[in-house]
């Protein structure tokens, strides 16, 4: 075949292609390693220099010829690919929409406002806090000392410093901070409530990398342990919506409450009757804790307790694995809408 003959060919291959994937198969023919235009360029090799010239600048006219071809029946193929798909999917606008279901709060978020709400009804004000904390809230206002493992960067997610102070920066470990910067704000007697996420370095079937912590502080002149108990033993029983549950007092360590207690629950009937459950952490705040709330531990005094949201929610419905909250299955959450 001469020039002319190859781009009629492929002009009229190239219409005969229906997609594109036949049409790139095309291509090979013509201009591929053995195709027909690069196979007429090996005989130039044979002639001599002016007729190679004359000869070559055709078959690169050729060669473009082809190729713009290509390119047209490229272009042809796609729109009316997607004229197909648009026919496909198209949308009839005159028929009724399909509406939208009437949504509902996670279960936890659930938990977060049912607490908000015992304890707003027993005087309790309710504060926010900032998720991104300085390791002063964070860890050394709350009495936490500077070789204490929580500061580590296998347990605490730290970010950049502080742009004007220098000052490290951490994704809060717990909701304590809001215990300073409240107490710092506000003059007791006070008492608070305070909810939301934190941040810790786990995860596993029973832990995630951010959770949800409910934390209450009351300070005044003269508190006692017989306070802590009667509020935490009012929540628990308001939150459960049952009577039947009782509370124990195990010592334990933290470092921003002396003494220090686990508090565990324990049902007479349902799913956990006659299982001692860990439901909160609490003690007597700490004096240097108070110091540093800017009070005076001679004179004032309170407690302070805190519970995992994710861990009453679970209770609460008898959920066994905690990452339900977590995987977005509307087959599970509906279940509490």
């Amino acid at each position: 075949m001469n020039v002319e003959q190859i781009v009629a060919h492929a002009r009229d291959v190239f219409a005969k292609a229906e997609d594109i994937a036949s049409l790139e198969n095309a291509k090979a023919r013509f201009l591929g390693k053995t195709g027909e235009l690069s196979t007429l360029l090996k005989t130039l090799g044979a002639l001599d220099i002016a007729a190679r010239k004359r000869e070559g600048a055709r078959m690169n006219v050729a060669k473009q010829q082809i190729e713009d071809l290509l390119r047209a029946r490229r272009e042809t193929l796609k729109r009316a690919l997607m004229q197909r798909r648009l026919t496909a999917e198209a949308i009839d606008v005159t028929l009724p929409g399909r509406g939208i279901g009437p949504g509902a709060l996670h279960p936890v978020m659930n938990s977060w406002e049912r607490a908000e709400n015992i304890f707003r009804g027993i005087g309790f004000d309710i504060a926010d806090g900032p998720e991104i904390e300085t390791e002063w809230t964070n860890f050394t206002a709350l009495n936490s000392p500077e070789n204490h493992p929580a500061r580590s960067m296998q347990d605490t997610f730290y970010i950049d410093a502080h742009r004007a102070t220098g000052e490290r920066l951490l994704l809060r470990t717990h909701t304590s901070p809001m215990q300073i910067r409240y107490a710092r704000a506000h003059r007791p007697p006070l008492r608070v409530l305070t909810a939301g996420r934190t941040y810790r370095v786990d995860s596993d079937a029973t832990h995630a990398p951010m959770f949800h912590q409910v934390e209450g502080l009351w300070i005044d002149e003269r508190l006692s342990f017989a306070e802590l108990k009667g509020v935490y033993i009012h929540f628990l029983r308001q939150f459960f919506e049952r009577d039947d549950v009782h509370i124990r007092f195990r010592p334990s360590y933290f470092p921003f409450t002396e003494p220090s207690a686990e508090i565990d629950m324990k049902f007479e009937q349902g799913r956990y009757a006659g299982r001692w459950l860990e439901v909160s952490g609490a003690g007597q705040v700490h004096p240097n804790v108070l110091h540093n709330m800017g009070l005076d531990p001679e004179r004032y005094m309170g407690f302070a307790f805190g519970s995992g949201l994710e861990r009453l929610t679970m209770l609460r419905y008898g959920i066994e694995d905690l990452r339900l909250f977590f995987e977005g299955d509307v087959r599970f959450l509906k279940q509490f809408a």
